[in-house]
């Protein structure tokens, strides 16, 4: 971006660069973010740098801790059910009102694509980003601005919670063709059915990552 570009517009392209690589699994839970190794890799100063921390604390994204600096964010049992309770709210009213020829149904099928195609090379964390963008599609059959940009929002919270994950495989292979069925009844007009569908996916997502966190919290 040119450097005269205004503040609040820098800011916000820096701060969805960090989301982006949160989502993408490049950024995990607890890893401490270095101000000046980050700000010359993102070629911006430290103060613009402290500008976009802010704004993603704000979404629980990162978190400071003394004697730590800033830290990618660590979710709660708490957040963990607040962001599956979102997600049943969106995603499944996004699908009961969709239409079979929206653009987003190409998107979700060539997500799909991709993870079937990484599921086959056994990239487990790439078939969790496909999964990540299969669902961002599902929110923008909304035609909303504004609920696509909580739900990135809200993917990168997901994508931390499934840090408590040992088995990626385990978890993410039996998802691909989950989201294979409801892509088909959504195109065959079965609207209905595909956010049934969803809401038990969503169940079962939820009940898994939070025994994923139970474990976790009894090993400690």
């Amino acid at each position: 971006m040119k450097k005269d570009a205004p503040p609040q517009l820098l800011n916000e392209k820096m701060a969805e660069t960090i989301r982006q690589k949160i989502i993408a699994g490049e950024l995990t839970p607890g890893i401490r973010l270095s101000e000046t190794s980050l700000s010359e890799q993102l070629n911006i100063s430290r103060n613009t740098l402290r500008e976009v921390f802010r704004l993603l604390t704000q979404e629980r994204l990162l978190h400071y801790e003394p004697n730590r600096g800033v830290c990618v964010a660590v979710p709660d049992m708490a957040a963990i059910r607040d962001i599956y309770r979102i997600r049943r709210l969106i995603e499944c009213d996004a699908l009961i009102h969709a239409y079979p020829f929206h653009p987003s149904v190409t998107q979700m099928e060539k997500t799909l694509e991709e993870a079937r195609e990484y599921s086959h090379a056994r990239d487990w964390r790439n078939v969790g980003t496909a999964n990540m963008k299969f669902h961002i599609a599902i929110v923008e059959l909304a035609d909303s601005e504004r609920l696509t940009r909580l739900y990135c929002n809200i993917s990168a919270e997901l994508r931390l919670a499934f840090s408590y994950l040992n088995d990626l495989e385990l978890f993410y292979a039996p998802y691909v063709e989950k989201n294979a069925h409801i892509l088909t009844l959504l195109k065959e007009g079965q609207n209905e059915k595909a956010a049934k569908a969803m809401a038990e996916y969503i169940e079962l997502s939820e009940r898994t990552v939070l025994a994923a966190w139970a474990r976790q919290k009894q090993s400690t």
